[in-house]
């Protein structure tokens, strides 16, 4: 039986600067296959090292499911990426500038290639079937080693060639300018689950895993530890401040590794922003539901809008 494009499964792969995960993935949403291998580094020419691996996962795959034949793909990559051109612009820690990704995954696919950004691609899912769907204004913010966003205006994703959401380039005030100064860095430096371990470390010279470590040394009654994670609060909650003022968010889905913390996280978060803000509304500050899986799933919704259904 040949299956129709309603029923197709598509190819999706998430390439993270650590990890690139892939599966096939059907016409309900159901990952097949799933795989998650180590993503090359190459600085000679690093976004064909990525394909190279994607084609050779795409026959692994096809090898496995060889009665269910993949008509697209999906592809999302992190840093600077325009879609509408298939251009992989910069990634910082991958190394390309300027890559043409959807011609070039295609020649190695034979199939159509949907090619997009990867926290755009997890945020539309999360938007679509989260806990933010009621809403038009959000901000999905992915807070892990660095951070990254997706912005929606009116119920539509804000891309500007691939530009919008870069929160984690923010600017916020220092606290470690010292007394009586003023002084700015950036969101990413103070307010990621990778920045708070890191601070911790250079204060107190103890070593803890990770942000959660942090947190938990907080909760005994480390002073130390108290700083440095309601420095976090402080530096998430004037970014999430500045997007009320600017575009009138109405909700904020806090999503990766320091969403883990919850209500330790989202409590003191929200009595922040309520303390900053003053006529303006308050936003929903909701943890993010959908988990590790997000970005598989938004991959293979755009690939599935390449064959003319939905998800």
């Amino acid at each position: 039986m040949v299956l129709g494009a309603a029923e197709s499964p598509v190819l999706s792969f998430d390439v993270g600067g650590t990890d690139i995960k892939a599966g096939l993935v059907d016409a309900r949403g159901a990952v097949l296959g799933m795989r998650r291998v180590p993503t090359p580094l190459d600085s000679a020419r690093p976004g064909e090292a990525v394909l190279d691996r994607v084609a050779e996962l795409a026959a692994e795959l096809a090898t496995e499911f060889p009665g269910s034949p993949a008509r697209a793909a999906g592809i999302i990559v992190p840093g600077i990426v325009d879609s509408a051109a298939g251009i992989g612009v910069y990634s910082a820690n991958l190394g390309w500038r300027d890559f043409p990704f959807t011609a070039e995954a295609e020649k190695r696919l034979g199939i159509p290639v949907a090619f997009d950004h990867d926290v755009r691609s997890a945020a539309a899912v999360e938007h679509s079937f989260g806990g933010s769907k009621e809403f038009n204004d959000v901000v999905v913010m992915v807070v892990g080693t660095g951070i990254a966003a997706a912005v929606f205006s009116g119920g539509k994703a804000v891309t500007a060639g691939g530009f919008a959401g870069e929160l984690g380039h923010a600017q916020v005030p220092d606290p470690d300018a010292g007394p009586g100064a003023t002084g700015a860095t950036i969101l990413e430096a103070v307010g990621s689950a990778g920045a708070i371990a890191k601070r911790y470390y250079r204060a107190s010279g103890n070593r803890v895993n990770g942000a959660r470590g942090v947190l938990l040394r907080a909760g005994e009654g480390d002073e130390v530890a108290a700083r440095i994670w309601a420095d976090a609060v402080d530096a998430l909650a004037f970014t999430i401040c500045q997007c009320v003022n600017i575009i009138g968010t109405e909700a904020v889905v806090i999503g990766g590794g320091l969403a883990e913390a919850g209500d330790e996280l989202l409590e003191p978060l929200r009595a922040k922003v309520d303390q900053i803000l003053d006529f303006q509304r308050r936003p929903r500050l909701i943890r993010a539901e959908l988990g590790q899986d997000a970005g598989l799933l938004g991959a293979a919704l755009n690939a599935r809008a390449l064959l003319g259904v939905g998800q």
